[in-house]
């Protein structure tokens, strides 16, 4: 099947249907086939079991004749496993487009990577801006197969990139987006569902140099074994033993001298070994494809050798870590000794690593970026509404008309313009309770994160410079660590106040600024915290629902302003329209609050 027009005309939805339907028909095929294998595989069994009553018990029949039904059952076997084998791609694949419809119908949340070993309360706004976490930002993103996509993904959500990073970024996004064969092919890789590969572990020990460097050695290891072999078949035909058991302590002393390093070696090559099956999988799909874009090109560049190809090497290190692993084996336990089984296994893998390991960090990262850019590239595809930002060197600045939050369904998401620049550089928002202050806050900031990472937008245009994005919406107090919540924000705004003094302009956006003192002390620092913050070159906005604090942006103006949310009470009722408006808001909702839930006041 050919991958989806690329033109933002096409219907996500529709294709993701048509693509499930196809996939469910053929596994139902392949279904339909496994029923009829079975049958066959029954019946031969039925047929040799008469067979062999015929010739063991009545003598009719040669036993050889049973090499038929055996034969028969061996073939049907590898074709059964061959259409359950197709049955499973064929299921992975429609759950892949049942995935992305959840996606597209607003039930997605909980059905992919949370990715919340990514998430820091130390951060400026990972936990602020729900970047992680079940029906985080990541969750709707992400659809990495290996540990190093994901990483590579999160690490771009939670530092921006500079302009020339974006702008290839964004090249690469839009060669991405059409190719629906390539996400799905990469989706139905393995039999997991979620991504197991190691991959920081697997880079490390591909870059230490190995501990068993010894060609001679390894040599001596394969001719001791042989000569195991050989004095044992000698045993057996001669009778003749005193050979066998030279041979055995021959490699006593030779498995003792090397002992040490081979366990260590073992033990290295452990922990990074896992899911390396998958990472085969996967490198050997992306060297089967050809890109244009300078950034796809230079990625794909990093997985030319001039020997083996990566994907080969990959899976060459998982059959050697297989065949490690079954040691554990009750035959092998037996007869692993005399054959040196671990000891030749940790030479070969340390060679493995002496040739291909210093390109394996290289392969992870081409494989996280393909991957990260593969993610935008699906969320590209299936929003073609959301258009790339427009980025200029012309900053502070903050410009976007018919903003929405990426996070809230189409249907219920009001948006709104907001600019912030060289002429208004901050922004005071007052309203009510539930007015949606904070959700224009995380808004505006997960804006900002998606342009920084190189993503699509959810606005109808955006324009903006690079930006370091600090937050302070959800500052928590610690108990463990003894810390109340206005320290804790006081904390945060000390790093938001030292952020500044970086390469890029800060966006700040403050919720409910030190809402944890007293009126005095919260209108005199919050004044000149903000004060601050826009002194260095920062720009942002300041939530709340205290009109007191309204004067910050007056006494800032011009570079302040303010701007509001209203409510209304219909019916005894109160409702939002979540339109921002200019100008303070004059009236407030706290009491009929109270009295809607029952409390006398």
């Amino acid at each position: 099947m050919t991958d989806a027009p690329g033109s933002s005309r096409s219907d996500p939805k529709a294709e993701y249907t048509r693509r499930r339907d196809a996939r469910l028909a053929v596994a139902g095929r392949h279904e339909r086939l496994h029923v009829r294998f079975g049958n066959f595989r029954l019946a031969v069994a039925v047929i040799a079991a008469l067979i062999g009553w015929l010739a063991l018990v009545r003598d009719a029949l040669t036993p050889w004749w049973l090499l038929a039904p055996a034969v028969c059952f061996v073939v049907l076997a590898i074709l059964h496993d061959r259409v359950l084998r197709a049955r499973s791609r064929e299921l992975r694949a429609a759950a892949f487009y049942d995935q992305g419809l959840a996606r597209l119908s607003d039930r997605w949340a909980g059905t992919g990577e949370a990715g919340d070993r990514f998430s820091s309360k130390e951060h400026l706004y990972s936990d602020d801006l729900d970047l992680f976490g079940k029906g985080g930002l990541f969750e709707l993103l992400s659809i990495a197969r290996t540990r190093a996509g994901e990483e590579t993904l999160a690490r771009w959500l939670l530092s921006p990139a500079p302009l020339d990073a974006l702008h290839a970024r964004h090249a690469a996004v839009d060669e991405l987006r059409p190719r629906l064969d390539l996400r799905e092919d990469l989706a139905v890789l393995g039999e997991e569902v979620r991504a197991g590969l190691h991959s920081e572990p697997l880079a490390a020990w591909g870059d230490q140099p190995p501990t068993l460097n010894s060609p001679r050695a390894r040599i001596a290891a394969a001719a001791l074994a042989l000569a195991a072999v050989a004095a044992l078949v000698l045993w057996i035909e001669t009778g003749h033993r005193i050979t066998f058991f030279a041979v055995l302590v021959l490699e006593a002393a030779f498995g003792l001298h090397y002992r040490k390093r081979v366990e260590r070696a073992v033990h290295a090559a452990e922990l990074p070994s896992h899911d390396l099956a998958l990472l085969s999988e996967v490198l050997a799909r992306l060297e089967r494809e050809k890109f244009h874009s300078p950034m796809l090109a230079e990625l794909r560049a990093r997985l030319d050798t001039e020997t083996q190809s990566p994907s080969r090497s990959i899976a060459r290190l998982n059959r050697l870590m297989e065949l490690l692993d079954s040691r554990e084996n009750v035959v092998l336990r037996v007869f692993g000794p005399p054959l040196l089984w671990t000891t030749q296994l940790a030479f070969t893998v340390e060679n493995w690593r002496k040739h291909h390991g210093p390109a394996v960090r290289r392969w992870l990262e081409a494989v996280g970026e393909i991957e990260a850019l593969s993610s935008l590239s699906g969320y590209s595809w299936e929003h073609p509404a959301d258009p790339f930002p427009e980025l200029t060197e012309d900053g502070p600045r903050f410009d976007g008309e018919g903003l929405g939050h990426p996070l809230i369904p189409e249907a219920g998401c009001v948006r709104n313009d907001l600019r912030l620049g060289s002429d208004v550089r901050m922004l005071v928002v007052s309203g009510s309770n539930m007015s949606g202050k904070s959700t224009l806050l995380r808004t505006v900031g997960v804006n900002a994160v998606l342009a920084m990472a190189g993503a699509p937008v959810r606005a109808t245009r955006l324009r903006l410079s690079e930006l370091s994005v600090g937050a302070s919406i959800r500052v928590v107090d610690s108990l463990q660590g003894g810390t109340s919540r206005f320290y804790a924000e006081i904390k945060r705004l000390r790093r938001l106040v030292d952020l500044c003094g970086g390469q890029r302009p800060v966006l700040f956006l403050l919720d409910e600024l030190l809402h944890g003192t007293n009126s005095h002390d919260r209108r005199t620092g919050s004044e000149a915290v903000v004060r601050g913050l826009v002194e260095r070159g920062a720009i942002g906005l300041v939530t709340t629902h205290d009109l007191a604090l309204a004067h910050i942006a007056e006494v800032l103006s011009p570079p302040g302003s303010n701007v509001h949310f209203e409510d209304n009470i219909e019916d005894g009722r109160i409702t939002f329209d979540y339109i921002l408006r200019p100008g303070v808001v004059r009236k407030s909702n706290a009491l009929e609050l109270m009295r809607s839930v029952g409390l006398d006041v």
